[in-house]
C-alpha cells in the first residue's frame, strides 16, 4: 500500500516501512525499517534538522504521481521510481539511471519481469533480527555499473583515490575516518546516514552497504550537473565548517613531546630569533598529572598563563591536548562514574585504555557539560582558545566494537558518531564564551563534524614514502566527504630517525606537501627517544627528538624556511579558500575532476590534486626522484617556482630537485 502525505510518499507491504521525501533541492532522504515506526531524528543523523520554510519549499516542489506500474517522486532534478515489488530505481529528471537497487527475484506481484524469474531470492533491503530485539542487522544493495568511479567515504590508509572496487569498514581507528558520503562520476551524491559500525563493499557485480546493528535503513541521495554542485548541495544538509580564523592559515610548530614549559618557551624564543613565522605552537600529551584531570602538571608547568602571554607577544597561540581517558587515580573519576559519564564495557573491566584508563562517554550531554568546565577552568580561563582533541576515535582496546556501550546506544549501534560528539563539546563550550571562527584538531570525524570545528589529521601514520602517498588520497578522500579543513603529521609520527638521511629526504618532501594542505603543520614522535624527567604525573612520559625545522640540518632548514615563507604569501589565497569552505563547503584539497568535470583524464589522476581551484600540485612520492610527469587540464598554466608559461590539455615535464615540488598556478590568478 502507498499513500502520499505532505510531499512524502509512503510505503507499507508486509513487515517493512519504506518512507521517502524531499530534503533539499534536488535531494532525497530514504528511510525503511521493520518496526512500527521510524527514529524520531535526534543525535543519530548527520543530516541538519529540517525548518519549516524548508520543508514547506520541499513540499511545493516535489510530484508524486503514477507511472506505468510504478510510482515515482521528483524533486527538481531527481526521481525515484519504486516498481510494485519495492524496488527503488534513481534516476536524472529527464531519464538517465543513476542508481538502481539489487533485486533478484520471483515476482508475485504482476510487476516487471526485469531481474525477476530468479531463484536466488535476494531482496535490495534486508534486516536480518536479533532475537529479542528491535535491531537488526542491515545490508542495502545496488547494482554496479562497470565504468562509474567512486570518490570520497573519508580517510582510509590505502593508496586508491578511486573506490570502485574497494572493501570500506565503516568503522573509525587510529588514522581511519568513516566519513560515510560518496560522490559518483556518474552525477550523483550518496549519504549513508548510520552511524553504526559495518562495511560497504563497491564490487563489480553489485554495491553493498552493511550496518551491523540498526532500528532502520537511512541514505540521503542528491543529483546535481557537476562535483561542486554535488558537494555544495552535501554541505547545505549536514553543515559547512566555520571561517577558518587566521591563525589557521600560517605554520604550526608541534611535536610529540614538549616536556616542560622552558622548553616550549626555548624553541619559540628559537623561531622568533631566526624571523621564522609560526602561528601555532603545540602542548602535547601527558602534561598532566593523571589522565582525566585536565590541567598542567605544576612541577613541569608552572606559569601556564604567563607561557600564553609570552607567546601571544611572539605572535604564536597555544593549542593543548586533551584526551577522553580518565585514569583510575585522577580527580574526576569518581565524579564521571557516579554520573555515568564513561564508557561502558559488556563483559569485564572497563579500565584498560593505556594502562589503568577508561575513557569519557561524550554521548551522554552532562559529560560533555563536566568535561568542558575542567577545560574552561584549567585551559580557557588562561588564554587558551584552540584544543587538540585527541583520541577522537575512540581508540578502543582492540577496537572490540561489540565489547562497548554508550549513553546513546550500543557502539555496533551507534559508535561512529563519537568524534563528532567530542568535537562538538569543546565547540558549544567555546561557542557559550562567546568565541567565533573556532578551530580545534581532532583524530578522527564523521559526517557533519565539520560544523564544530573539526579540522582533522590523519593519524599516527608511518614515516615513509609509501605513507605519505596514502595520505594524500586520504586527505581527497576527505575533502569529498565534506571535511574541508585536513591535515597530516608532516613528516610522518613514526619511525623517522633525524640523522637518517633517507628520513630527511621523506621529511622534505612531506614539508612541500604540508605547505598546500588546508592545515600546514609539523609533528612526530622522532628518534633517538628521550629519556623521562621524572617517575611521577607529567614527567613520567618519555619524548622523541627535536623537530624543529633546524633539527636537520642547515640545508633542510632552508627549504623548509622558503616553504612557510611561500605559504604566507599565499595566505590571502588561502583565505579565499576558507571562505568557500565555510559559505558553500567547497573542499580545500580536491581531485582535479573537482574543477575539470568535462576532461576525463581529471577523473583517472590520483597522484595530484588541486589547492582551491588556481593552484595544481604535483607532490614527489618516491625516494631519488628529480622528475615527474604532470598532467595539466586545459589553459595556460605558470609554473610556480620559475614563472615559465605552459599550455595545458597535456602532460608535461618538471623539474622536481630536492627543494622543489611541482606546483602549477592558473596564469595571473596569484598575480
Amino acid at each position: 500500500m502507498i499513500q502520499t502525505k505532505e510531499g512524502k510518499l509512503i510505503r507499507r507491504y508486509d513487515k517493512e516501512l519504506l518512507l521517502i521525501e524531499p530534503w533539499g533541492e534536488n535531494s532525497l532522504r530514504v528511510r525503511a525499517t521493520q518496526r512500527s515506526e521510524f527514529l524520531t531524528d535526534g543525535e543519530l543523523t548527520a543530516l541538519l534538522p529540517r525548518t519549516q520554510e524548508q520543508e514547506e519549499a520541499d513540499a511545493r516542489r516535489v510530484q508524486i504521481f503514477g507511472e506505468n506500474d510504478s510510482t515515482v517522486i521528483e524533486n527538481g532534478k531527481i526521481r525515484c521510481e519504486v516498481t510494485p515489488e519495492g524496488k527503488l530505481i534513481f534516476r536524472r529528471t529527464g531519464g538517465e539511471v543513476l542508481l538502481e537497487e539489487y533485486q533478484r527475484i520471483r515476482s508475485h506481484l504482476g510487476g516487471s519481469t526485469k531481474n525477476f524469474n530468479s531463484a536466488l531470492e535476494i531482496e535490495p533491503r534486508t534486516f536480518q533480527p536479533y532475537e529479542g530485539m528491535d535491531n537488526y542487522k542491515i545490508t542495502v544493495r545496488f547494482e554496479a555499473s562497470p565504468d562509474e568511479k567512486l570518490f570520497g567515504m573519508g580517510q582510509y590508509q590505502q593508496p586508491f583515490l578511486n573506490l570502485k572496487g574497494c572493501i570500506l569498514e565503516l568503522a573509525h581507528r587510529n588514522s581511519q575516518a568513516s566519513v560515510p558520503f560518496v560522490l559518483s562520476s556518474r552525477g550523483y551524491g550518496l549519504l549513508w546516514n548510520s552511524p553504526a559500525i559495518g562495511h560497504v563493499t563497491y564490487g563489480k557485480n553489485h554495491t553493498e552497504y552493511v550496518a551491523e546493528s540498526a532500528k532502520q535503513v537511512d541514505y540521503w541521495i542528491t543529483a546535481e550537473d557537476t562535483p561542486a554542485g554535488i558537494e555544495r548541495a552535501y554541505a547545505d544538509a549536514v553543515g559547512k565548517a566555520p571561517m577558518m580564523p587566521e591563525y589557521g592559515l600560517g605554520f604550526w610548530q608541534c611535536k610529540l613531546r614538549y616536556q616542560t614549559q622552558e622548553e616550549i618557551l626555548t624553541v619559540a624564543r628559537e623561531y622568533k630569533k631566526r624571523n621564522i613565522p609560526v602561528d601555532v605552537i603545540v602542548v602535547d600529551f601527558f602534561h598532566w598529572p593523571h589522565e582525566g584531570d585536565w590541567c598542567f602538571d605544576e612541577d613541569y608547568w608552572p606559569d601556564p598563563a604567563g607561557m600564553v602571554r609570552e607567546l601571544k607577544e611572539m605572535g604564536m597561540h597555544l593549542m593543548v591536548s586533551i584526551w577522553p581517558t580518565v585514569d583510575e587515580e585522577s580527580t574526576s573519576v569518581r565524579e564521571l562514574t557516579e554520573m555515568g559519564g564513561l564508557i561502558r564495557s559488556e563483559r569485564g573491566k572497563r579500565f584498560g585504555q593505556l594502562g589503568n584508563a577508561a575513557i569519557i562517554d561524550v554521548t551522554n550531554p552532562q559529560t560533555r557539560q563536566y568535561v568542558w568546565e575542567k577545560i574552561r577552568k584549567n585551559y580557557y580561563e588562561k588564554g587558551i582558545h584552540v584544543f587538540w582533541l585527541d583520541e577522537a576515535e575512540p581508540e578502543l582496546t582492540g577496537y572490540e566494537f561489540e565489547h562497548y556501550r554508550y549513553y546513546l546506544g550500543t557502539d555496533l549501534e551507534v559508535g561512529n558518531i563519537y568524534p563528532r560528539e567530542y568535537a562538538r563539546m569543546a565547540y558549544e563550550g567555546m561557542t557559550a564564551q562567546g568565541q567565533e571562527n573556532i578551530v580545534n584538531l581532532l583524530r578522527c570525524a564523521w559526517a557533519g563534524s565539520q560544523r564544530y570545528g573539526a579540522l582533522v589529521w590523519s593519524g599516527d601514520i608511518d614515516s615513509s614514502f609509501r605513507s605519505l602517498g596514502n595520505q594524500l588520497r586520504a586527505g581527497l578522500g576527505m575533502g569529498i566527504a565534506g571535511i574541508p579543513w585536513w591535515t597530516t603529521d608532516i613528516g610522518g609520527f613514526h619511525g623517522g630517525n633525524i640523522y637518517d638521511p633517507a628520513f630527511r629526504e621523506v621529511f622534505v618532501r612531506w614539508f612541500e606537501f604540508g605547505a598546500f594542505c588546508p592545515v600546514m603543520r609539523l609533528h612526530g614522535f622522532r628518534e633517538p627517544f628521550k629519556e623521562a624527567l621524572g617517575t611521577t604525573g607529567g614527567g613520567k612520559c618519555i619524548s622523541g627528538a627535536e623537530n624543529e625545522i633546524w633539527s636537520y640540518g642547515e640545508e633542510i632548514e632552508e627549504i623548509c624556511t622558503r616553504y612557510i615563507t611561500l605559504r604566507e604569501k599565499m595566505r590571502p589565497y588561502t583565505r579565499r579558500l576558507m571562505e568557500a569552505a565555510h559559505e558553500k563547503g567547497d573542499p580545500v584539497m580536491r581531485p582535479l575532476f573537482y574543477d575539470f568535470p568535462e576532461d576525463e583524464r581529471a577523473w583517472e589522476i590520483d597522484d595530484e590534486y588541486m589547492f582551491g581551484g588556481d593552484v595544481l600540485v604535483a607532490p614527489i612520492l618516491e625516494a631519488g626522484v628529480t622528475q615527474r610527469e604532470v598532467y595539466l587540464p586545459a589553459g595556460e598554466w605558470k609554473n610556480l617556482h620559475d614563472g615559465t608559461l605552459v599550455q595545458g590539455g597535456q602532460n608535461v615535464t618538471a623539474q622536481a630537485p630536492i627543494d622543489v615540488i611541482p606546483v602549477f598556478v592558473r596564469n595571473g590568478a596569484l598575480d
